[in-house]
């Protein structure tokens, strides 16, 4: 992205660095060469030295939303963010007396949507995890088959894409090289291309058909906290839309998800509230060398990302698996020294997730558990227990996350670990 200034020019890899000094900018597209000369007019040619003509653009970012407003760090500050966030995520979406949910971008193509054979999911990283409780939504409410690939693994195979597929793209910034790459292959194979990205302009959206923004504002900690949430929101209100439109939801269904869907921000600023016990919590594993996180059905992605939150700032190392394939092979690590978190959540595996947390501590295995609040069982089990609102099983997610994302910063701060620019990760991929 180029800023224009007054008698000045500035590069950088997206907006929110210099929305400091101009907010007027111009998106390259690929292959063009931006020709920058003091005191004279920007020039744009491409690669033959054509000519391109430009739009200026007016960045709607702000200052205030790129500084840390007296938190010590970024990332805590994207944490206690997620409430806001999401209610800006569902702004002008959710309508709960009428009962209904408002995506242009289905409105739009709704004939393309509802036709799809298959939906296929390509990501990295966080975005990836999201895409997994993207994929449990979308078969779930809509029955319609949904695969979930790495865009790196993805695009250099040789996949299977036809005209009757949708291949849902999601990346925070909206130019992860390998997803961006993984999106141009299936719009040559004729798919049609739904973007879920939170930065406005960048070169996903431009190269879809169709999408939605997140809308959770400019994430600056390179440990993506409230983009995983605003994108499991989307992929909430997506499944939903859809499967009202094909009819595969009864109402009451639909109204009771909707009713509790709206009343996800107040129940993250409930979760919130556990900041200062999961902060003493984890002064008890600081010293920790290896962590095991478990969860079955939707908590299964959400432990693969504390896993990878913990991993990423605290250089624990940390591995998420389904809590039914620990006897496959990981219950062999358990011992005093490994700390289990379980998402043992009230649902219709709550009685199988009990008996996997028995068996760790028959190991003597050190067991924080994520449970629903009235849960009278799991803490006569557990070591530590952190209680969470009653959810549909659906929407535990956006709920569940919180207290993993907040335990892997307080043990990285407890480290005296650089949080918001861990080392060797960027905050956007965007090279091989």
């Amino acid at each position: 992205v180029v800023g224009i200034g007054k008698d000045e020019f500035f590069l950088a890899s997206d907006a929110t660095p210099i929305i400091e000094y101009t907010d007027q900018v111009i998106y390259l597209e690929d292959e063009e060469i931006c020709h920058i000369r003091r005191g004279k007019e920007l020039k744009i040619v491409n690669l033959h030295n054509v000519e391109k003509k430009h739009t200026i653009e007016q960045v709607t970012l702000s200052l205030g939303q790129i500084e840390k407003g007296g938190y010590p760090h970024f990332m805590i500050k994207e944490i206690m963010d997620q409430p806001a966030c999401m209610m800006d995520c569902m702004r002008g979406r959710i309508n709960v007396e009428a009962s209904n949910i408002v995506l242009s971008a289905i409105i739009d193509n709704k004939d393309k949507l509802l036709s799809a054979r298959r939906f296929i999911i390509v990501a990295c990283g966080t975005s990836w995890h999201a895409g997994l409780i993207g994929k449990h939504l979308i078969e779930s409410f809509c029955r319609i088959p949904v695969e979930v690939e790495y865009a790196s693994e993805f695009r250099y195979r040789n996949p299977v894409v036809s005209e009757d597929d949708v291949v849902i793209a999601i990346s925070q910034s909206g130019e992860t090289a390998d997803t961006l790459a993984a999106v141009e292959l299936a719009k040559q194979k004729g798919a049609f291309i739904y973007g879920i990205c939170n930065a406005i302009g960048a070169s996903i959206p431009r190269a879809t058909h169709t999408g939605s923004y997140i809308h959770v504002g400019p994430e600056i900690g390179v440990a993506s906290t409230k983009a995983f949430t605003g994108q499991v929101a989307v992929l909430t209100m997506l499944a939903l839309t859809l499967a009202r439109e094909k009819g595969t939801i009864d109402e009451d269904t639909f109204r009771t998800v909707l009713k509790e869907f709206s009343r996800i921000p107040e129940q993250m600023q409930q979760v919130l509230t556990l900041n200062d016990k999961i902060a003493e919590l984890s002064k008890i594993f600081t010293y920790a060398h290896n962590f095991i996180y478990l969860g079955r059905g939707y908590s299964y992605p959400v432990a693969l990302e504390g896993a990878l939150k913990l991993k990423e700032i605290s250089y624990i190392h940390a591995e998420g698996y389904p809590a039914a394939e620990m006897k496959h092979g990981p219950i062999a690590l358990i011992d005093a020294e490994m700390p289990v978190v379980v998402l043992a959540t009230k649902n219709r595996l709550y009685e199988k997730v009990l008996s996997n947390v028995q068996e760790i501590k028959a190991r003597k295995g050190r067991v924080i558990a994520l449970i629903t609040e009235g849960d009278t069982v799991m803490p006569g089990i557990a070591d530590f227990c952190i209680e969470l609102p009653d959810l549909p099983e659906c929407l535990t997610p956006l709920i569940s996350t919180l207290p993993l994302q907040l335990l892997a910063y307080h043990i990285a701060v407890c480290k005296g670990l650089d949080v918001d620019q861990p080392r060797n990760l960027a905050k956007s991929v965007t090279v091989e």
